[in-house]
């Protein structure tokens, strides 16, 4: 069983071992932030915590002046002629 005062872990951290999820579950539900936590399995990403309350609807407009659309976007770029 893990010490009390054990600081193996950081919630600054983005990744936690499965293992130490299993043992930590419950603080780490209660502190995870908009970034999330990775969960890795021998050093792999398996799974991310993010919270519930992450709404899809605020991503509408989020990229408003990051990106630059260039050219016709409904376009595939392919010519055709359709009278043959």
């Amino acid at each position: 069983m893990a010490n009390s005062n054990d600081q193996s872990y950081n919630l600054v951290m983005k990744q936690v071992s499965a293992a130490k999820f299993k043992e930590q579950c419950l603080a780490l539900i209660d502190q995870v932030d908009t970034d999330g936590i990775v969960i890795t399995k021998r050093g792999k990403p398996v799974a991310k915590l993010i919270p519930l309350g992450t709404d899809a609807a605020s991503l509408i407009g989020s990229l408003r002046d990051k990106i630059k659309i260039k050219g016709d976007i409904l376009s595939t770029g392919a010519r055709w002629n359709a009278q043959r």
